[in-house]
């Protein structure tokens, strides 16, 4: 149990330690870097080589954004066996609708609480 939480903590760190570079490094907004670790995700789901990733890594993989990215293109994948070309545009957003309804009801209440404004 204690070397799965060991991965989980050093894929995630890489994971961040690697966009942390990118912002310090590089000209790269941090939007366009989180829209990059997704795109990430998605090829690398798409072509199979992210989900053996997170089954080894666990958390490490699954809970960054490009685990995000891996989550819409096993959607994407089921959802055209099972439907055909109209999957291509249901899948993503079916299989990640958990996901993105959390981080949405969860910013709302935080937002409620610490009272947001302009800078």
């Amino acid at each position: 149990m204690f070397i799965d939480y060991l991965k989980a903590f050093l894929v995630g760190g890489i994971l961040c330690a690697i966009g942390q570079v990118l912002i310090d490094k590089t000209k790269l907004t941090p939007a366009r870097i989180l829209v990059s670790y997704v795109v990430a995700g998605v090829i690398l789901g798409a072509i199979g080589i992210y989900q053996p990733f997170a089954e080894w890594a666990g958390a490490g993989a699954t809970v960054p954004l490009t685990g995000f990215g891996n989550v819409l293109a096993k959607g994407v994948k089921k959802a055209v066996e099972e439907m055909g070309a109209l999957g291509i545009f249901t899948g993503g957003l079916t299989a990640a609708a958990g996901g993105i309804a959390a981080a949405i009801f969860f910013g709302y209440i935080i937002a409620l609480i610490f009272k947001p404004r302009e800078k």
